[in-house]
């Protein structure tokens, strides 16, 4: 289709001026309502209700982000544009993101990298894609052919996550990925970060067993742990426990209601040769296992706890808002004055600012003081235009107790 056969698909007001400012997204309105029918990934362009030509954009029907914009009226998106978009995403991450001793990172971040709705994962010499949206599908095929040519990677992986993940995992089956290009990769693929090693798997499970946005705050970390006890909720794989033990903390307590995680974390544990014996971990509720280390006389100098955004146990559900302050009224009992608590969160409708009254919350509950020290974010290679706030997912806090 050429740019002058293309759809033109009218937007009210409200959205020229989210286009005006840069804004990626066309959410779902009256005006998007009444626009001609439509598939997945059909090129189409924007225009105001005066008729004048705003950006190109993905079509997405049927979604609450019915568009994608990809760049200005008359784009064509063909095999050359994608390689002049991911060769650019990647550069910046050989210029500034700090891989030393690491080969597993984000090489292209949606948004962030003017692919939105599409991520590119690196795990050493496998590549893996993942479609937060169907509309990138039509171009899979140019997207591996460019990826090939630029990497030569061993396999490329394509996930496709749904908003609704949890509707997903309902359905049985763990294996979320499949195979476009290349040769399998090991059911446990070793890669590095930071000079560690981690087991990632790549074909079962929505995650990999590395979040891979919290790498700079585990070198941060790392520079803060040693002769330190270090008490780690949620621990998912241990990547943060790793991080500790292996920078020198005399004990460290991985804590996670999955067998399953706390068995990958030893694992961990024993590919950095670092003796899980020496350490502890724990299988339970936090909420239930916090108020158990205490009456257990347990202290400690430095308390992490990184949640998911939802989860649920057999008694309990968590959710960022709420849970978090209980968390911090219960860890805070725990943490030696002076001691750090360094709480995270990914949930992308929680601002910093209301992140910090939950933290504010718990403090106020355990009748003590919290000073913050630090705030951060995701590493580098998770980067995201200042007219894309929704791109600032992850809040990271340091505070002092006391």
């Amino acid at each position: 289709m050429t740019n002058q056969q293309r759809k033109q698909c009218r937007v009210g007001s409200q959205t020229v001026r989210m286009l005006e400012l840069g804004h990626p997204w066309v959410i779902e309105d009256r005006y998007t309502r009444q626009w001609p029918a439509g598939k997945n990934g059909e090129l189409v362009t924007l225009v105001s209700e005066q008729g004048q030509p705003l950006a190109t954009a993905l079509l997405d029907p049927g979604q609450r982000i019915v568009a994608r914009v990809v760049g200005a009226p008359g784009l064509s998106l063909d095999q050359e544009w994608l390689r002049c978009r991911i060769v650019a995403a990647h550069r910046r991450r050989i210029d500034h993101a700090h891989l030393d001793g690491t080969n597993a990172y984000r090489v292209v971040n949606g948004e962030g990298d003017g692919l939105p709705g599409v991520t590119v994962e690196r795990y050493d010499d496998y590549l893996m894609i993942q479609l937060y949206s169907r509309c990138w599908e039509p171009y899979l095929n140019q997207m591996v052919q460019v990826l090939q040519q630029e990497f030569q990677p061993a396999g490329i992986y394509e996930k496709f996550r749904p908003q609704k993940t949890r509707e997903l995992e309902k359905k049985g089956s763990k294996r979320f990925s499949r195979l476009l290009s290349g040769v399998a990769a090991p059911e446990r693929h070793l890669v590095q970060e930071n000079d560690l090693s981690y087991q990632v798997t790549l074909e079962e499970g929505l995650n990999t067993g590395l979040f891979m946005d919290q790498r700079a705050n585990r070198r941060d970390l790392m520079q803060r742990c040693q002769g330190k006890r270090v008490l780690n909720l949620f621990c998912y794989t241990g990547a943060f426990s790793v991080a500790a033990a292996a920078a020198g903390a005399t004990k460290v307590t991985s804590v996670d209601a999955s067998p399953h995680y706390l068995d990958q974390a030893r694992e961990n544990f024993g590919l950095n040769r670092i003796n899980a014996k020496r350490h502890a971990f724990i299988g339970g509720d936090c909420f239930e296992v916090l108020p158990d280390l205490l009456a257990q006389g347990e202290r400690f100098d430095i308390v992490i706890m990184d949640p998911p955004s939802f989860s649920t146990t057999t008694k309990n559900r968590f959710t960022t808002q709420g849970g978090t302050a209980k968390l911090v009224a219960l860890a805070m009992a725990l943490l030696e004055d002076c001691g750090l608590l360094i709480t995270s969160s990914n949930h992308q409708k929680v601002d910093l600012a209301d992140y910090l009254k939950e933290l504010r919350r718990g403090a106020l509950e355990a009748g003590g003081e919290l000073t913050v020290i630090k705030t951060a974010g995701q590493a580098e290679d998770f980067p995201y235009p200042v007219t894309f706030p929704e791109g600032r997912y992850l809040k990271y806090v340091m505070a002092v107790k006391g």
